[in-house]
């Protein structure tokens, strides 16, 4: 059994192979196809891909202590080109594993401070906002994949990270992340 602790140390790792396959897939197109007009939540691949990194750094601070001023969604596009993305995903993906292998059982019960704007400072647990996060990113990676399988870049498989089985299906990815770390 691997635990709760366990198990987000997997889920910090996964969410990292994820979005670097999802965000390498993107590094295929061109700008523009990246910012193109689609059907989802958010108004294209660029704009769901910049909400999943700028909300991920919002809660790897607060699980670190800090609170950020709301006004700090203020800007929702810091990357517009997919490769720099990538790069600035993958240095908070790195902060997520460290935060999470660093977590003893004891910090799930820590208070998180989380500034939510005109609904005001909000007080969580890091067993909760883990969670939250792992979701949230899962959630928009999604909707991301759908609207990259209405492009010329064939989506990547996203769900080969748990089953033992599916080891060698990512060992060239882990390999990749692990040389760039």
């Amino acid at each position: 059994m691997m635990g709760l602790i366990g198990h987000y140390r997997a889920m910090a790792r996964n969410n990292a192979y994820s979005n670097a396959r999802l965000l390498r897939a993107c590094c295929q197109l061109d700008d523009d196809a990246f910012a193109a007009r689609r059907v989802s939540f958010f108004p294209s691949l660029v704009a769901t891909l910049n909400h999943i990194l700028v909300v991920d750094r919002f809660y790897i601070a607060s699980l670190r202590g800090e609170v950020l001023d709301y006004h700090y969604f203020d800007d929702e596009m810091p990357f517009p080109q997919a490769a720099v993305l990538l790069a600035e995903q993958e240095k908070s993906d790195r902060e997520l594993i460290v935060l999470c292998e660093t977590l003893e059982e004891q910090d799930l019960d820590r208070q998180v401070r989380l500034d939510r704007g005109l609904r005001g400072i909000h007080v969580e647990t890091v067993g909760s906002v883990l969670p939250h996060l792992f979701v949230h990113q899962i959630h928009h990676r999604g909707q991301a994949h759908a609207m990259l399988a209405g492009t010329k870049i064939p989506p990547p498989q996203l769900d080969e990270f748990f089953l033992l089985n599916d080891r060698f299906l990512r060992a060239e990815d882990e390999t990749s992340f692990n040389a760039r770390g």
